[in-house]
């Protein structure tokens, strides 16, 4: 195993860049290289020198290693679809190997790596090449965000189940509240703590979108101390 996480969602928009740019910013804040990387990105914006993903920065911003964002960032795309229909558009091919040149130069200069992912688990790239091929190529443990919101319990099984079933390993599990409204809460997640083989490494509040009204939530020492430990 490389010496860094992978994270993953049940979903689109559940919290993934929040967790990932945390988890960057507590390795900095402990004294190790953290760098970020965000493989496949879609919905970027055109600037006058190329497209720059807003996740992606984030992470470039949260990490402390110099890092070349087309490294950080190796496949954007400026429609807001999925990765494999934006990358068709744009007559591009999503490849696994030059992925894995950008994780390995960042890999050369960071003590540990956080990758986010794209959508949630099953998520086509190409035509013959799925996001469990990234991770597993990538060699690191997953780490799943759980989006809090009714049928959060469905999708988060199902999650887990389908990252078993590809023979990777799970370090952990987020619960982030992105449904300000949802109703048992605390239910819900003793729900999933009962049936997730894995540990909660942490509990986010609600945040409004665009606004980070939670920036004093940090990622829990003690997670970080789990996290750490178990992967070197």
């Amino acid at each position: 195993m490389n010496r860094g996480w992978f994270i993953t969602g049940t979903d689109t928009g559940v919290g993934k860049t929040r967790v990932a740019e945390r988890l960057l910013r507590a390795l900095v804040q402990q004294g190790e290289r953290a760098v970020g990387m965000k493989p496949v990105a879609s919905g970027c914006r055109v600037t006058h020198a190329s497209r720059r993903c807003e996740d992606a920065e984030r992470l470039l911003a949260a990490g402390n290693v110099a890092a070349d964002y087309v490294d950080v960032n190796p496949y954007g795309f400026t429609p807001a679809i999925a990765p494999h229909l934006a990358a068709r558009e744009e007559n591009v091919e999503i490849g696994l190997p030059r992925i894995l040149e950008s994780f390995r130069r960042l890999l050369e200069r960071a003590d540990w790596i956080v990758v986010e992912g794209v959508g949630g688990w099953n998520v086509p790239l190409a035509e013959r090449l799925m996001l469990a091929d990234v991770v597993r190529a990538m060699q690191l443990p997953v780490i799943v965000v759980v989006g809090l919101r009714l049928g959060c319990l469905n999708h988060a099984l199902l999650t887990i189940e389908a990252i078993q079933r590809d023979e990777i390993a799970l370090a952990g599990w987020i619960a982030n509240l992105i449904d300000l409204d949802m109703q048992r809460v605390d239910e819900n997640i003793a729900a999933l703590e009962s049936r997730i083989a894995a540990p909660l490494l942490a509990r986010f509040p609600h945040e409004s979108p665009g606004h980070d009204n939670a920036s004093n939530i940090v990622f829990p020492s003690g997670a970080i101390m789990r996290l750490t430990q178990k992967a070197e």
